[in-house]
C-alpha cells in the first residue's frame, strides 16, 4: 500500500471512532449554525441585506472549519500522545506523512460537513445567495483556508498536554473568531483595531473566502498574509513533531 491509500485507511477508522462518540461531532457540526442564528439572525438589517448576510454567513463558515481545525488537532493530538496506542502506531510500517494526511482529511470532512448547515439556514431564513459555481469555489477555497488552522491546531497538540490544550484552543478560538471579525463585522471595528484585525489569519481567510463566493476585491497583502502564516505555523508544527518525536521514542 502507498502513503495515500494508507492515509484514507487510516481516515476511515478515524471518521468511524468520531462517529460512535455523537457529542465529538454534534458540536462541532451544530455549534457554528447557533452562532449564526444568534449573531445574525435577529438583526434583520444584516439578515434582510444580500451582500451583508452572505458575508455572515461566509465568516461563520470560516468559524466552523476553523474551531473543527483547532480543536480536532489541538486536543485530538495531545490526547493521543497521552495514550499507548499512539505509541503503537508509530511502530506499524505506514509512513509517519500517512497518520498526518489521514488527521487532514478526516479533520478536514468534519469542518466542511459542518458548513452545511450554515448554507441551509443562510438560505432559508436570510437574503444570502450565491450562484452555484461561486459557492463550489468558495467551498474549495475555504477548505484552502483551513490549513494554517489546522497547523495551529498541530502545534497545540505537540506543545502542550491534553488539560492544558483545551483551554489554550478555546483562547486561540474566541481570539481569532472576535478580532478576525467572524462575530461582529469588521466595520464596527475603530481604525487601530481593524488594522490589527487584518493581520490575523482569522480576518485574513474571511477575506479570501468572501472575495472566492461573492467577487468583493481582496488586497493582495492579505492573500501574502495568510499564505504567510501557513508556512510558519507549518514549520512551527514540523519543529514540534519533531520534538516530540526525539523527546519520546529516541
Amino acid at each position: 500500500m502507498n502513503t495515500l491509500r494508507f492515509a484514507v485507511l487510516y481516515a476511515k477508522y478515524s471518521l468511524i471512532e468520531t462517529y460512535r462518540i455523537p457529542m465529538s461531532w454534534i458540536g462541532n457540526l451544530f455549534f457554528p449554525a447557533l452562532a449564526l442564528c444568534f449573531f445574525v439572525l435577529p438583526q434583520r438589517s444584516i439578515a434582510d441585506n444580500p451582500q451583508s448576510a452572505t458575508a455572515a454567513v461566509i465568516s461563520m463558515a470560516t468559524f466552523a472549519i476553523m474551531t473543527s481545525s483547532l480543536f480536532g488537532f489541538g486536543i485530538g493530538i495531545s490526547q493521543s500522545r497521552e495514550l499507548p496506542w499512539d505509541a503503537y502506531r508509530r511502530t506499524l510500517p505506514a509512513p509517519a506523512l500517512a497518520r498526518i494526511l489521514s488527521e487532514v482529511f478526516s479533520t478536514g470532512l468534519v469542518g466542511l460537513v459542518a458548513v452545511v448547515p450554515l448554507v441551509v439556514i443562510g438560505k432559508l431564513f436570510t437574503a444570502a445567495t450565491v450562484p452555484l459555481p461561486s459557492l463550489l469555489f468558495g467551498y474549495l477555497v475555504l477548505a484552502l483556508c483551513a490549513l494554517p488552522f489546522m497547523f495551529v491546531g498541530i502545534c497545540v497538540g505537540y506543545a502542550f498536554p491534553s488539560k492544558a490544550a483545551i483551554a489554550v484552543v478555546q483562547i486561540l478560538m474566541f481570539a481569532l473568531a472576535f478580532g478576525g471579525g467572524l462575530f461582529l463585522p469588521p466595520q464596527l471595528f475603530p481604525g487601530w483595531l481593524d488594522v490589527l484585525s487584518q493581520m490575523l489569519p482569522s480576518r485574513q481567510a474571511r477575506e479570501i473566502v468572501i472575495w472566492a463566493a461573492q467577487g468583493t476585491p481582496v488586497s493582495g497583502w492579505l492573500v501574502a498574509g495568510l499564505v504567510a502564516w501557513t508556512l510558519a505555523l507549518l514549520g512551527l508544527a514540523l519543529v514540534l513533531g519533531r520534538r516530540d518525536q526525539t523527546r519520546r521514542f529516541v
